[in-house]
């Protein structure tokens, strides 16, 4: 008896310190793959993009230009960093593919809702797209998703995502 409680008592050391071992490994995992993350400004808003989008690259542009109190930056969701952004979110990139404003630490914002809230914090003459947002998310969504599906038929594709001027790479994160 006291042989078999020896046993049962180093079988359970053996898994305890197994689980320890595989713990200890996922948390070096994700300490590694997030290490990118760390970097990441907080007191930024974050808008990932389709770089390879013609249209979206275009309103890239176009934020940039009257971004004049400097509050976002940019990232192209087929980036690494655009990748785990979107993991750690745990959204489905089959629902969305072309635009998500990410607060971090707050909130996040994607389709119709991520374009009315940029539009807002531009501010201007851009505010004034924001009073959309009275109208139902259903209904923005689905003419967002109607210029999204057809977007590469509308304004063409590129093979690359956009590469900043020396410029302009202060702005974007990867």
């Amino acid at each position: 008896m006291n042989i078999s409680h020896c046993e049962e008592r180093s079988n359970r050391t053996n898994k305890i310190q197994v689980e320890q071992t595989n713990a200890i490994a996922s948390f070096l995992a994700i300490t590694k793959q997030n290490k990118k993350m760390l970097h990441i400004p907080k007191d930024k808003k974050i808008i990932l993009f389709d770089g390879v989008c013609n249209l979206c690259d275009s309103a890239v542009q176009m934020i940039i230009k009257h971004d004049t109190k400097d509050i976002f930056r940019f990232v192209a969701l087929q980036s690494d960093l655009g990748q785990k952004i979107i993991k750690q979110l745990g959204i489905d990139t089959h629902k969305t593919d072309s635009i998500i404003l990410y607060q971090p630490g707050f909130a996040y914002y994607y389709k119709s809702e991520a374009a009315l809230e940029i539009a807002k914090n531009l501010g201007g003459i851009f505010y004034f797209a924001s009073l959309f947002s009275i109208l139902p998310t259903s209904f923005s969504n689905y003419i967002y998703d109607y210029i999204a599906k057809n977007r590469y038929k509308w304004y063409g594709k590129k093979d690359h995502c956009m590469i900043p001027t020396k410029e302009l790479q202060a702005k974007f994160l990867d």
